[in-house]
């Protein structure tokens, strides 16, 4: 037994890690990490360190008390076509497991709205965006941060805006910006049947990514249900499990959020709540958290300082 299954030898809980996107390089636009590298470090350190187990396995055995020690599950949101073509060889490289949280109606060719503003900021021309005609400001671009942080704020701007507003919106910013835009960002239903087949589980993300607790109730549940419903036409196979939009508990969703999953038939859920999830958690709300460390060491003590983190739920 190694220095770190010593010290979580006795800390049994679940440690449920989230992932969006693996890129074949950085991204400068938003730093360093997030690439094929870092993600392939991050395995190598999951399998010397922990017990990587299927999500359905892990929620079985968090309910009846058996988990082993060090326990980790592996989680991606949204459906970008990279956890196909870049995560998914690695994932089968080191023989693991991973569960995808897949936002149904953007696949083949649709594209979520915060990545219409990335890459109409990534793409855009000149020392300035002016969105001023409507009202998202006037922004400088002249330097990489000075498009970074124009670029979060805008995002942060849209964000939690009424959906549809916040769509008026992004279509009139691509619009006044007018850049070319790439439509193969997330999965086609080929890419998902071939993480099902590659014995991956596929997770429920609503149609549309919306922030739930920004919807009346009727359409939230329209949204839970009919994304579901999508992926398992595709699948063939019950769709088990839930992530919520954004995530967090009392802001991006509710109680009656949680209820409808329940209704729903769905088995489990996660959120984006810190913490690791321990025998008597809430099923419908489960932690996730994932290191950015590139050393082993602090990779793993900061896994450590998360499993010791009080979980807010609503």
């Amino acid at each position: 037994m190694n220095f770190f299954s010593t010290l979580f030898h006795s800390k049994i809980k679940l440690s449920i890690l989230i992932y969006h996107r693996v890129l074949p390089e950085s991204d400068p636009l938003f730093g360093s990490g997030g690439d094929i590298v870092d993600f392939g470090l991050q395995l190598k350190y999951l399998v010397r360190n922990f017990k990587v187990l299927p999500l359905f396995e892990a929620v079985n055995r968090l309910r009846d008390g058996t988990l082993p020690a060090r326990a980790a599950c592996i989680t991606f949101d949204d459906g970008y076509a990279d956890n196909e073509a870049i995560a998914l060889p690695l994932l089968n490289k080191f023989g693991l497991p991973a569960t995808f949280f897949i936002a149904a109606g953007f696949l083949d060719g649709g594209r979520m709205w915060n990545d219409t503003v990335i890459e109409s900021f990534r793409h855009a021309q000149g020392n300035t965006i002016d969105l001023r005609e409507i009202d998202l400001g006037l922004h400088t671009i002249t330097t990489l941060p000075d498009r970074r942080q124009a670029l979060f704020a805008t995002i942060d701007a849209l964000k939690y805006m009424d959906p549809k507003l916040r769509q008026t919106q992004v279509e009139k910013l691509a619009n006044l910006i007018a850049a070319d835009l790439p439509d193969d960002l997330m999965m086609t239903a080929d890419q998902v049947r071939t993480l099902h087949r590659n014995g991956m589980e596929i997770g429920g993300h609503t149609m549309n990514h919306p922030i739930l607790a920004r919807l009346d109730d009727a359409s939230a549940r329209i949204e839970i249900a009919e994304g579901k419903a999508k992926l398992e036409a595709i699948t063939g196979a019950p769709v088990r499990f839930f992530a919520y939009p954004n995530g967090k508990p009392g802001k991006d969703y509710l109680p009656a959020h949680v209820a409808m999953l329940k209704e729903l038939g769905f088995e489990a859920a996660v959120s984006t709540a810190w913490g690791a999830a321990r025998h008597g958690s809430d099923m419908y709300q489960l932690p996730r958290f994932t290191p950015w460390d590139k050393s082993e060491f602090f990779y793993v003590l900061r896994m450590l300082r998360n499993m010791m983190q009080a979980v807010q739920t609503v």
